[in-house]
C-alpha cells in the first residue's frame, strides 16, 4: 500500500511539474515534404512518429517568407511591422561585426519568459537575429550557433561556441544534434527550454548543385521524386532557376531533410533514455514554407519579382508532442500561424505574459476542445501584404500593385488572378478592408513600412522604400 501511494505521489508530482520544452525548428521547409503530410518520396520516420503520437496541424502558416522575420515572430508573437525585422540579416553587420546587436532586445520573447519562470534555456543551431557571439534573450551559456544565417556548406562551416568562432569539420546537422543531447543530459534535473534550430534541410544556395555527403545519399541515388513537380519556370521566378527540375538539387534536399530526421530521432531517444519523454513538450516546426517546383517556383516569396505569397511558401509543418497531456490527433480545420506560438506556449506552460499582440492562444485546440476560432491568417514581406481565409486570398503590394485575388476553394493552385473582376468586387473590397484594419491595429508606426516606418534590417525591395533601410538613430 505504501509503495502504491509513493508511486501515485511521484506520478502526481511529475504531472504537476512544469514541462520541459524542446522547440525544434527547420530552415526552408515546406510541410509537403514530410511523410506525415503525405510525401512518399522522402524518409522522415522520426518526425512522422512525432505526428502519429502528437497533434499535427494540417493548416499552419508562416507570416513571412524569410528566416529572421519568421523567427522573430515565433519568439515574440509579433508581426514584422511590430518588431521591425522585415528581412533576413545580411552579412555580419548585425550578427558578429562591430555593430552587432540583438534585434529582439526591445521585445519580450519566449526564452526570456521561461528563464524568469526558472527554466534553464539554451540555443543549439541557427539564430540569425543578431548579436550572435553571445547568448541572447535569456539564454544561458548553453549557446552554439553560426556567425551568419545563410548556409553555404554543411561541412567545414564556421560556428560560434563559447564566444569564439571556429571551423567545424563535421556535418552541422550532426553537430547540432550532439549538442542538443548534451544540453538535455546536463539539465535533465530541472525544467529546461531547448531551442534546437537546425539550418537544414535548406533548399537554397550553390550547394544544391552538389550531392550531399550524409548517410542517406545511396538511398536517394536512383530516386525520381514524383512529389516534386516538373514544370517550366514561372515568369516571376527570379532566383534558383538552376535548381528547378534538377534531380541533383532534389536529392540533395531529400538527403538533408532525412539527416534532420535522424537528429529528431536521437533527441527523442535521449528524452526516453532519461525518463523525460512524458513530461517534455516537443514542438516541431519550419521557420517558413518552401516549394520545389509547385507553380514553377523554387524557394520562397523573396526569390520572385515581384515578391509573392503563394500557399506553398506560407505552409509550414507544425507538430506538438507531449504524451502526458496531449492525445494524438490531426487538426484539419483550424488555421494557425507562427505569431500564435508565443501566446499558445505561455498558456500551455501556465505563464502570465501580458501579451498584447495579434497572436491567438490555440492551446484549447491542442486539448481537443471546441473553441471559437477565426481561421484568417496574415502575412507580410516588405512591400507585400496578404490576408488568407479558408476560401479566399488577397495579396496587395505597396504602393501600386500588382495585386492578386484567389478563390482557394475552386483554385487551390492559385492559377487564376481574379483581382479587378466585377463578379468578385464585393469580396475584393472586403478582403482589402480586413487587411488594412489588421495592420492599422497591429503595426508600430516606427516599423510600418507602408507608413514611412523603418526596418531593423536592410531591405530586398529597397527600390520601393528609398532611405528606409535602417531605423533612425
Amino acid at each position: 500500500m505504501i509503495r502504491w501511494l509513493l508511486c501515485v505521489s511521484f506520478a502526481l508530482a511529475a504531472f504537476a511539474a512544469p514541462p520541459n520544452v524542446v522547440f525544434i525548428m527547420t530552415d526552408n521547409h515546406g510541410a509537403w515534404t514530410l511523410g506525415c503530410y503525405g510525401n512518399r518520396d522522402i524518409r522522415t520516420p522520426n518526425i512522422d512518429a512525432l505526428a502519429k503520437n502528437g497533434v499535427l496541424f494540417e493548416r499552419a502558416y508562416a507570416n513571412n517568407p524569410v528566416c529572421s522575420p519568421t523567427r522573430a515572430s515565433y519568439l515574440t508573437g509579433l508581426m514584422p511591422s511590430q518588431h521591425g525585422v522585415h528581412c533576413f540579416l545580411f552579412g555580419g553587420r548585425l550578427q558578429v561585426g562591430p555593430h552587432a546587436r540583438n534585434t529582439l532586445a526591445d521585445f519580450t520573447s519566449v526564452p526570456e519568459m521561461l528563464k524568469k519562470a526558472g527554466y534553464r534555456c539554451g540555443l543549439v543551431g541557427k539564430w540569425h537575429l543578431g548579436g550572435n557571439l553571445k547568448p541572447q534573450e535569456g539564454m544561458d551559456d548553453n549557446w552554439i550557433t553560426m556567425p551568419h544565417g545563410a548556409t553555404s556548406a554543411f561541412y567545414d562551416a564556421q560556428v560560434i561556441e563559447n564566444g569564439k568562432q571556429r571551423r567545424e569539420p563535421r556535418n552541422l546537422t550532426d553537430l547540432w544534434t550532439e549538442r542538443a543531447v548534451k544540453f538535455i543530459e546536463q539539465n535533465r534535473r530541472q525544467p529546461f527550454f531547448l531551442f534546437l534550430s537546425y539550418n537544414g534541410p535548406y533548399g537554397l544556395g550553390r550547394t544544391l548543385l552538389k550531392s550531399s555527403r550524409n548517410r542517406h545519399v545511396p538511398f536517394y541515388a536512383d530516386k525520381k521524386f514524383p512529389s516534386f513537380p516538373r514544370t517550366e519556370a514561372h515568369p516571376w521566378l527570379f532566383n534558383n532557376k538552376d535548381y528547378l527540375n534538377n534531380l541533383v538539387s532534389i536529392r540533395r534536399y531529400a538527403a538533408e531533410l532525412s539527416g534532420v530526421d535522424d537528429g529528431v530521432g536521437t533527441v527523442m531517444a535521449t528524452l526516453r533514455q532519461h525518463d523525460l519523454a512524458d513530461n517534455t513538450l516537443v514542438v516541431f516546426c519550419g521557420d517558413q514554407g518552401w516549394v520545389g517546383g509547385q507553380g514553377g517556383f523554387w524557394g520562397m516569396g523573396d526569390h520572385t519579382r515581384p515578391f509573392t505569397g503563394f500557399d506553398g511558401m506560407m505552409h509550414v509543418p507544425l507538430i506538438w508532442h507531449h504524451p502526458a497531456r496531449l492525445k494524438s490527433r490531426r487538426v484539419k480545420e483550424r488555421c494557425v500561424t507562427n505569431y500564435d506560438f508565443f501566446p499558445t506556449l505561455m498558456s500551455y506552460v501556465g505563464l502570465e505574459s501580458n501579451y498584447n499582440g495579434p497572436g491567438r492562444d490555440y492551446s484549447p485546440i491542442l486539448a481537443g476542445k471546441q473553441t471559437r476560432w477565426n481561421d484568417t491568417v496574415f502575412y507580410e514581406f516588405e512591400y507585400l501584404r496578404c490576408i488568407r481565409t479558408p476560401e479566399w486570398k488577397f495579396i496587395g503590394r505597396f504602393p501600386d500593385g500588382p495585386h492578386e485575388l484567389y478563390d482557394l476553394k475552386s483554385d487551390p493552385a492559385e492559377s487564376r488572378n481574379l483581382y479587378g473582376e466585377k463578379k468578385h468586387a464585393k469580396t475584393q473590397a472586403e478582403m482589402q478592408k480586413r487587411l488594412a484594419a489588421f495592420f492599422t491595429k497591429n503595426a508600430d508606426p516606427k516599423y510600418d513600412l507602408w507608413r514611412e516606418g523603418k526596418s531593423q534590417t536592410k531591405l530586398l525591395g529597397r527600390e520601393r522604400f528609398p532611405g528606409r533601410w535602417y531605423p533612425p538613430k
